[in-house]
């Protein structure tokens, strides 16, 4: 029967998911990543590992070592096309690094180089809209010396005149389609496409994490995008909504697939409508490079922690690499894991903007667990902290009525989103292992 690896090269381990054609999970393994030499070498050492397991026909990946994709958005209003675009890049796997909004300066093409972007996105505009700060930020873009490409998804009426700026100094770009067409009217795909392609063509081979082809061959999104194909699938298969809350060693990330409902079925009534599949990234909250951070986010918003938390954060943040020792700094790490989770969840659902609605969570039927902390804890553990999430009434947002709470222990959901295109069947399969279990 054939047999699909599906490999996640992340930031510290690379992780492996042997699947069959039917979306049966054969075997998982994981090894440190080798950012340090080849990336490859860890992933062979896996390779390996797995060999026992039979042939494999064919291997699918996505990654986020080497930082990921960094994404500067460069908007015409902060409250609109620059919110718009900032939403759509955190969809597609970006850690968004910069976000300009208004006719770029000067001053403004040097803060936007200092964040070293891997790709900028430019937008700005409705269609038939406004044109000349999208028309005179091409023109800074194209004379800037910024070496990233550049991802056009502005007012569809100028992209011609765009396109033809940019090409006249070489600039590297890719016209696609407008992400806010109209007010209220939000359209991520084709962007998350485009960022995805230039990710693969330009962005995976330009880290220097390998020096040979195999490795941007191999890639085929970045894993918060995989990830998030990931949570649709499981949407899909529930044919309900679908709420994922990843915490991790930097940060805590929260994705949701939503089916919009009633009025919210045909209407935008936001300056910028939510996106029904989205993911937000909460860069203060990890549970080792920014632990304190976590502490500092859970006193703002009045989360209880531990009285002696202080000491183990900071310790944390000096070593990332500790592992809990012994049930006092299980303790401690689960206490960290329920801020952060709790804090992540809030921002997720809360209005992005004033006089903006809330994400409408009420109605997500389940809430999954991800992250290093809660796949080595205990299912007490995991428990505790994904039901702190569910439960947190003083939070200012509507929890779901009546979710169940899974774990994805095995890692799988990275692997559903790898699979979801060229795979569906699979993909639908092993979705089905991820809500197998309880917390």
């Amino acid at each position: 029967m054939t047999q699909l690896l599906c490999v996640d090269f992340g930031s510290t381990f690379t992780k492996a998911v042997l699947v069959d054609g039917q979306g049966s999970v054969v075997a998982t393994g994981s090894t440190p990543t080798t950012i340090g030499t080849d990336v490859l070498d860890g992933y062979r050492t896996l390779r390996s590992e797995l060999a026992g397991h039979g042939p494999v026909d064919e291997v699918l990946a996505c990654s986020s070592a080497g930082g990921g994709l960094r994404l500067a958005v460069v908007g015409y209003e902060r409250d609109v096309t620059a919110q718009a675009g900032h939403r759509v890049g955190l969809s597609a796997g970006a850690r968004v690094s910069h976000v300009t909004s208004g006719p770029l300066s000067g001053a403004g093409v040097a803060e936007l180089r200092q964040s070293r972007p891997d790709l900028v996105l430019l937008v700005g505009g409705t269609d038939g809209g406004n044109a000349e700060v999208l028309l005179h930020n091409a023109a800074r873009l194209a004379k800037a010396r910024i070496g990233a490409p550049v991802v056009v998804a502005g007012n569809a009426h100028v992209q011609d005149e765009v396109a033809t700026i940019l090409a006249s100094t070489g600039r590297s770009f890719t016209v696609t389609d407008n992400v806010l067409p109209a007010i209220g009217v939000i359209v991520p795909e084709p962007a998350r496409a485009a960022i995805r392609r230039v990710f693969l063509e330009h962005v995976i081979g330009g880290k220097g994490l390998s020096p040979g082809p195999e490795f941007a061959a191999m890639v085929r999104a970045p894993t918060p995008d995989a990830v998030l194909d990931g949570v649709a699938v499981l949407a899909e298969h529930l044919d309900g909504d679908v709420m994922v809350v990843d915490v991790g060693g930097a940060t805590t990330d929260v994705y949701s697939a939503l089916r919009p409902q009633g009025e919210d079925a045909g209407l935008a009534k936001d300056v910028v409508a939510p996106l029904w599949h989205a993911r937000t990234v909460e860069a203060d909250l990890g549970m080792r490079w920014n632990a304190e951070g976590i502490v500092e986010a859970a006193l703002r918003e009045h989360v209880p922690l531990p009285a002696t938390i202080d000491g183990y954060a900071a310790r944390l943040v000096r070593d990332p690499g500790h592992l809990p020792a012994d049930e006092g700094e299980w303790s401690m790490d689960l206490a960290l894991a329920r801020a952060a989770a709790v804090v992540a969840a809030r921002r997720h659902a809360r209005p992005p903007a004033p006089g903006a609605s809330a994400r409408p969570l009420a109605d997500v039927q389940l809430v999954v667990g991800s992250g290093g902390v809660l796949r080595h804890a205990t299912t007490t553990g995991r428990g505790e902290v994904l039901r702190s999430v569910a439960t947190d009434h003083a939070g200012g947002w509507k929890v779901p009525r009546a979710a169940e709470l899974v774990t994805d222990a095995a890692y799988l959901l990275f692997a559903v989103g790898l699979l979801r295109h060229s795979h569906p069947t699979a993909a639908r399969e092993l979705a089905r292992a991820v809500v197998g279990g309880p917390a």
